[in-house]
């Protein structure tokens, strides 16, 4: 608990000042890159005061200026932090619509791209998000997105969820497999205590939706390739 809070602390300290430059800047400017940057470069020192180092293997795989679609398991709330701050290029997530609501932070993150969601939405909220994710991904953005939909509590796979694959399949974005692990024990589910050790982050190659017929065999295929990159226990 006391690197979690040294951590903490150390976040907080360099957010404060980086908050008051670059929010404003960015809402002035309304070019949210700078504020996108430091954020990240944040992420990478609060990394390095927990002791906890990104191991990143296969980015070279990823395709140089086009936008993909970064699917990923997840088992720490430490892997959004990893995998963002380790990607080529800016992505946009998807974000409870509540969020964008708020005052000024909301602003930046419409200036992100972020993509609204409403989880109780129905099906029309939900092709409305996809909608707009095809919009972000014409403009040359990325998206990531943790393609269980929430953390495993024991490590293992769990089943996918649909979204992201009628995504793909109607956008045609590169899919891009990320395999995730070592996090589980840094940061466990339901656990604010951080640990010291390695987090590993794979990229594997690009899966062109194209070349599936169905959401379900490319589904298959996304998970085969994430299951390749992860401890053997982990893949059940």
């Amino acid at each position: 608990m006391i690197v979690s809070l040294f951590v903490f602390a150390v976040i907080v300290l360099l957010s404060i000042p980086s908050a008051i430059v670059f929010i404003p800047l960015a809402v002035l400017s309304g070019n949210v890159n700078p504020l996108y940057r430091v954020a990240n470069a944040i992420v990478r020192v609060g990394f390095r005061a927990a002791g906890i180092r990104l191991k990143i293997e296969g980015r070279e795989r990823v395709p140089k200026d086009k936008a993909c679609i970064f699917m990923a398991n997840h088992v720490s709330n430490l892997d959004p932090p990893s995998l963002v701050s380790s990607l080529p290029g800016r992505t946009s997530v998807f974000l409870k619509k509540s969020l964008m609501k708020l005052p000024v932070l909301g602003y930046c993150f419409k200036l992100g791209n972020f993509i609204p969601v409403e989880r109780a939405g129905g099906a029309e909220k939900a092709q409305s998000s996809i909608a707009k994710a095809v919009e972000v991904l014409r403009q040359g953005l990325h998206i990531t997105t943790f393609v269980e939909g929430t953390r495993s509590r024991d490590g293992r796979m769990l089943p996918f969820k649909k979204g992201p694959f009628y995504l793909a399949m109607q956008s045609g974005a590169p899919c891009i497999p990320v395999s995730i692990y070592g996090t589980e024990t840094l940061m466990a589910k339901g656990s604010f205590g951080i640990k010291p050790g390695t987090a590993h982050v794979v990229f594997h190659a690009p899966i062109d939706p194209a070349n599936y017929s169905t959401r379900e065999q490319l589904m298959a295929a996304v998970r085969a390739s994430i299951a390749s990159g992860l401890p053997e226990w982990m893949r059940a």
